[in-house]
């Protein structure tokens, strides 16, 4: 029997349905999730003594010995489908490879499939469970900050198609997400900074306590892993715990209403008006992360023009960003980028900009009525700005490299292709490294100087481990 609640109508000419689904699912904080002395993953799985579990190959070589122990201990009998997840590997033969392997091992309509990884991993496999038999249910353990901020509380799945971001997706909701924090032990800072954005998006235009404790604790939180790695202060653990929670908590209270993105109007769009461009303009693609700070960061001098932030916000959110090493800008962000931009947001937004800016820090309003003139006056002023940041406001580590991007191995210009984009990567990130030791500006924390080595070997090796480098932990195709 279903949970639908719905009626049928007779009419005139024919009938008039009404139907209303209940969606459940649950989300637990637990760290040591795959600790043999925490069950509770285990549980989920009593009823069929055994788990078909999806993860990219960097988590399984840092924590498959784990996983297998784990479910040893519990007696669950644990398959793996182990793949290669970026933003070029987001692709349909990936979905149908994980596809594949729920048919061999032989999924029954509600047994949960595990899906263990970054937003990539859940987008996929998420999609993968949506797809098959319409409706197979999955459990999610995400491993990265855009992963346990982002994505776990969307239940949003999807695939890329041709050149176009997510264009083929399904709204399916797991049955439980596990919130594990340790996993960012073994993250890149590069990658920690990408999903700080995250934090900063949400706290902006919706919670001010947020957004106060990411500008007290900023460096320690990346430097850090949000306070998991050894010896990080207990004060900068207990931020980062409280940052976490309500972060999640709050994002979840704004779209839970709205799961299916009937309402156009979202305070979490904050940050992508603008930033899909941002993302596809550059021949070196931009971070996530770095590509909706910009649009955060413009968004706001637009609001600061218009009265809606002060200038001591301004400059408070603008110094956040440049503290993180987070763009704010970019040196192909010109007025006809933010011409195309607008054009293609308005077809998705059914006509409207709905360009939500903080009013003020903590609160959000959504702008309709900018004119062109307004908004390239806004860039002009933000440009300005710009020059008296390190690097004119470009970020840190802001390009996409191998632990970014997903290749296949049978084809060699994939390849030869991947590693010439991942050593430009490297260059511009060098680059932007220089610029910062040359101004005086924000230095990396922690980061092994010379992306570009790294980037280029990483790859080239990783290729022949059949690694991908950079995830959680992994440097030039060895664990770390």
């Amino acid at each position: 029997m279903s949970d639908l609640t719905a009626q049928v109508l007779e009419t005139k000419n024919g009938f008039h349905v009404d139907g209303y689904e209940k969606i459940s699912y649950d989300f637990t904080f637990l760290d040591g999730v795959f600790n043999p002395s925490n069950p509770q993953l285990a549980n989920c799985y009593e009823r069929w003594g055994r788990v078909l579990a999806v993860t990219d190959l960097n988590i399984w070589n840092i924590y498959g010995e784990q996983m297998e122990e784990y479910f040893k201990h519990h007696g669950v009998e644990l398959k793996v489908h182990k793949t290669k997840i970026g933003e070029k590997a987001k692709t349909i033969p990936t979905f149908l490879s994980i596809v594949d392997s729920m048919t061999e091992f032989g999924i029954y309509r509600k047994e949960p499939v595990l899906v263990v990884g970054g937003g990539l991993v859940t987008d996929v496999a998420g999609f993968a469970c949506a797809a098959y038999r319409r409706n197979t249910n999955f459990i999610r353990v995400p491993t990265t900050v855009i992963g346990l901020i982002d994505a776990s509380v969307s239940i949003k799945v999807a695939v890329n198609y041709g050149n176009y971001k997510n264009r083929l997706g399904a709204y399916h909701a797991p049955m439980h997400t596990f919130l594990d924090f340790t996993f960012l032990r073994t993250l890149p800072k590069a990658q920690i900074r990408n999903g700080f954005a995250e934090l900063i998006k949400i706290s902006t235009c919706s919670h001010l306590d947020t957004f106060n404790l990411l500008d007290k604790y900023c460096e320690q939180l990346i430097d850090t892993g949000f306070g998991r790695t050894d010896g990080a202060p207990t004060e900068v653990r207990d931020a980062a715990d409280k940052i976490n929670r309500e972060g999640i908590y709050e994002m979840l209270r704004l779209e839970t209403p709205n799961l299916h993105e009937i309402g156009l109007d979202r305070v979490i769009a904050y940050g992508h008006t603008w930033s899909p461009m941002h993302e596809l303009v550059p021949e070196t693609p931009l971070r996530h992360g770095h590509a909706i700070s910009i649009d955060m960061a413009y968004s706001a001098t637009l609001a600061n023009m218009r009265g809606l932030i002060s200038d001591a916000e301004h400059k408070r959110i603008l110094n956040l960003f440049s503290r993180a090493g987070l763009s704010m800008d970019h040196h192909q962000f010109d007025e006809e980028i933010l011409d195309k931009g607008t054009a293609a947001i308005l077809k998705t937004r059914d006509g409207k900009l709905r360009a939500a800016v903080p009013n003020p820090i903590g609160q959000c309003t959504f702008l309709n009525d900018c004119t062109a003139e307004e908004m390239n006056a806004a860039l002009r002023k933000h440009k300005d700005i710009m020059k008296s940041y390190p690097r004119n406001g470009e970020g840190l580590e802001a390009f996409v490299d191998a632990s970014d991007t997903g290749y296949t191995e049978n084809n060699k210009t994939e390849v030869e292709a991947l590693e010439e984009a991942a050593e430009k990567a490297g260059d511009l990130n060098d680059t932007m490294d220089g610029a910062a030791k040359v101004n005086g500006g924000v230095v990396k924390n922690g980061v092994p100087n010379g992306v570009k080595t790294h980037n280029t070997n990483g790859i080239k090796n990783g290729i022949s481990n059949g690694l991908t480098n950079g995830t959680n932990g992994f440097t030039n195709g060895v664990k770390a």
